[in-house]
């Protein structure tokens, strides 16, 4: 049914479908849409994953990136999400890059988005959860994705992933310090170790109890990676989160001409499972087994999301597999993982 449904929306302008999904994913976490939703088929105990100081009901989560502004987070959990990542939030509210700036390439089950940041500032996000939490019910497990603003000179970014810090962190089941997304200008910059061990220490500083983790690029190479592993555990972080999008266009079915005129973004979805795979690979050679990581990247099947797991990842996440794969993606992965019975 989704496929029909699909073939008719993917006419229309991405971001715009987007926003039409939200709607939908909204309506499922209303009292009636987890009525409508309720499903036959219960989640297996052996799905349950201890890390970051809590219980996940199952391995398989939402990426950042989906949503921005925590106002669907009980509906990503109906349709079968055991966390929610929301974010990236940044101090101040921004709207982004000019659009248009999301684009699918269904031949490669793929999409490109140079989104940068668009959010509501953390003040609305920070009062949201705080309703969030306050009504109770059953929720996933949140985290908390934070940036920096666009505006905001690189030697000053300590100060604006202090500030989200500050108003999330009561709020957030962990948080993630994003310094990988390529389409904030000088923010991948910020993975030298220079400039991501100070931020770092600061945000653990103003934590709390709250685990922190941070969000690599794909892109990093080999050795770089091992130099943030020897960040995390020289600070004590909580684990890693790998990866964001990537910036390499290499290995597309879409036709080069198609995908130039794309223009600039991160690439997210199936192409990017092979090196999602290779980093976490690298990760797992350096990081003890008691750090957390959680892999996001090309994640489109429960065979994707169960490579994923036993080449060491703690959790996985997805962002654009829900996009191809509809509404019942979730359900459909954990199904295909046996979690369903």
């Amino acid at each position: 049914m989704y496929e029909a449904v699909f073939s008719v929306l993917k006419r229309l302008n991405p971001e715009f479908t987007h926003h039409l999904g939200m709607l939908v994913v909204r309506l499922a976490g209303t009292p009636l849409g987890k009525l409508v939703l309720r499903s036959d088929k219960s989640l297996s105990p052996a799905m349950q994953v201890k890390t970051l100081e809590t219980t996940f009901e199952s391995p398989l989560g939402l990426a950042a990136g989906f949503d921005k502004n925590a106002v669907a987070v009980r509906g990503f959990h109906a349709l079968g999400f055991g966390h929610v990542e929301v974010g990236t939030v940044t101090p101040k509210p921004q709207p982004g890059n000019p659009t248009p700036r999301l684009f699918r390439l269904p031949r490669d089950r793929a999409l490109i988005n140079r989104m940068g940041f668009n959010n509501e500032g953390v003040e609305v996000v920070a009062r949201r959860l705080k309703a969030l939490r306050a009504q109770g019910g059953a929720l996933p497990v949140i985290g908390v994705n934070i940036g920096k603003n666009k505006a905001t000179p690189q030697e000053m970014a300590r100060e604006d992933y202090v500030a989200c810090t500050k108003a999330l962190a009561h709020y957030a089941d962990y948080l993630v310090v994003n310094v990988s997304s390529p389409n904030t200008p000088g923010l991948r910059g910020l993975q030298e170790r220079s400039f991501l061990e100070p931020i770092l220490k600061a945000v653990l500083d103003h934590a709390g109890e709250t685990p922190v983790l941070v969000k690599i690029a794909p892109d990093l190479s080999d050795d770089a990676i091992s130099e943030v592993v020897d960040v995390v555990c020289d600070l004590g972080l909580a684990g890693i989160v790998a990866t964001n999008t990537t910036l390499s266009r290499e290995g597309l079915v879409t036709p080069r001409e198609e995908v130039a005129r794309m223009g600039e973004g991160g690439l997210s979805g199936h192409p990017l499972s092979a090196r999602s795979l290779e980093v976490l690979r690298v990760i797992r050679q350096n990081l003890p087994r008691e750090y957390c990581v959680i892999s996001v990247g090309g994640v489109m099947t429960g065979d994707d999301a169960q490579t994923l797991l036993d080449n060491g990842a703690t959790l996985v996440q997805a962002y654009t597999g829900f996009v191809y794969r509809g509404p019942f993606f979730a359900r459909k992965v954990l199904e295909e993982m046996g979690g369903r019975r």
